[in-house]
């Protein structure tokens, strides 16, 4: 279903039912949805936060009652506090493609892309003072890049993704972009882009935090220079987990963080009044680490552990595509609209159906156990999480929009 399709096909409900169990039965990826806390709907918003693994609990109980409450300051070195934001960085590293060392794990992704861009710009150096920023980003992600920007005294370019090669040239000190558009779900082509980039002698950022967990990212392969993302999608992390900053070895001796606190110290209990950066993806920190929280992180983590990220997207992709196949089927002609793009390389993993009457569809299809989210003003976002999602899931979802869309009065059309 794209932009210019506005007919349906015709597929018996049984024969979509049937295939969604049989391809659940032969799913490799089936058995993880048992270490989840999920109830009997349907959660498709696992791109805004991630479900519970059914272990974190008694992992926090230990971390509050034994960590905290026993041990005390001596869980700084007796259970691993100190180095926590390295530690679960490199065990962020393989779900997007990095080596060990080049991940710290702390503070939000606002705060770790207003690292990341000044950074760059002071990695990029004098001549260039243009910042690229993707003009359809988060909103967050152009706020900070403009307070970056007024920091350094660069200018702010809005670009699309699209019209990012056009817009490059020998002022472009850094270029801010999405992996996947939290809007549409459309994925933007990393490895050209960065490619792209660096031809122009600027430095690429890249905010993963709709793709890291659902799709291979490659960083190192595609020498992507520095990379933020969040951990409570689709890492699972839980509500306002620490996000990450990437920084590739190749620049960790000549990154500048703009905000240089204690614990990046090359002698953090030194507690000298000049600042010496420490070695390596350290210089990432600032403060002291939100330990609940991270530790927090590091279990959910563990439903990683002999996943490939490869069977992650295969699925993804084959989830998607099932669910706009059942909304084909079930759906009126017209009622709505996929923005998601059609083609597998240029899909995240969550489709976005444009609907005249978003509000009241996405509130009945809640009160329905459907659980995805809006996007003001017609936007209905579906997320598709391959550890917990299956297709008798999508196959679901798909009929019971169908059955909202006959019960909400039409009002202008799509299409």
């Amino acid at each position: 279903m794209s932009e210019n399709t506005t007919t349906t096909t015709t597929a018996p409900t049984e024969n979509l039912r049937e295939r969604a169990l049989k391809l659940d039965a032969t799913d490799p990826l089936a058995g993880r949805r048992a270490l989840f806390a999920l109830d009997d709907g349907v959660y498709l918003d696992g791109n805004s936060l991630g479900a519970l693994p059914v272990h974190v609990p008694a992992r926090v109980q230990d971390v509050l009652t034994r960590q905290w409450g026993e041990l005390r300051i001596r869980s700084w070195d007796e259970s691993g506090w100190w180095t926590a934001p390295e530690r679960i960085g490199d065990r962020i590293a393989p779900l997007v493609g990095a080596a060990a060392g080049q991940i710290v794990v702390g503070d939000s992704t606002s705060v770790n892309v207003f690292k990341a861009v000044v950074a760059a710009v002071r990695i990029a150096g004098e001549g260039r003072d243009e910042i690229l920023v993707d003009a359809t980003t988060f909103p967050t992600d152009g706020y900070i890049a403009s307070a970056a920007a007024r920091l350094t005294g660069h200018r702010i370019v809005p670009v699309a993704p699209a019209d990012v090669l056009a817009a490059l040239g020998p002022r472009t000190a850094a270029v801010l972009l999405n992996h996947v558009d939290y809007r549409s779900g459309r994925l933007h082509d990393l490895p050209g882009l960065t490619a792209a980039v660096h031809a122009a002698g600027a430095v690429a950022v890249w905010d993963l935090c709709h793709s890291a967990g659902a799709l291979p990212v490659g960083l190192d392969d595609h020498g992507v220079d520095l990379a933020v993302g969040c951990t409570y999608k689709y890492l699972n992390g839980g509500p306002g987990s620490p996000a990450y900053l990437y920084v590739a070895e190749r620049h960790q001796t000549v990154f500048d963080s703009p905000l240089p606190g204690w614990n990046s110290h090359a002698d953090p209990f030194g507690m000298t009044a000049g600042y010496a950066p420490a070695d390596g993806s350290v210089r990432g920190r600032v403060g002291t680490p939100d330990i609940v929280s991270m530790l927090t992180l590091e279990a959910a983590l563990d439903v990683w552990d002999g996943v490939s990220v490869d069977a992650v997207r295969a699925k993804s992709l084959a989830l998607t595509d099932f669910f706009l196949e059942c909304v084909e089927a079930y759906v009126p002609a017209g009622r709505v609209v996929s923005v998601t793009p059609a083609a597998h390389a240029e899909r995240g993993s969550q489709v976005a159906l444009r609907c005249a009457e978003a509000e009241p569809v996405m509130r009945r299809l809640i009160e329905r156990g459907v659980v995805g989210d809006l996007r003001r003003p017609d936007v209905l976002r579906f997320g598709f999480t391959p550890l917990y999602v299956g297709f008798a899931d999508a196959e679901r979802a798909a009929r019971i929009l169908a059955d909202v869309l006959a019960e909400v009065p039409a009002g202008n059309t799509v299409g």
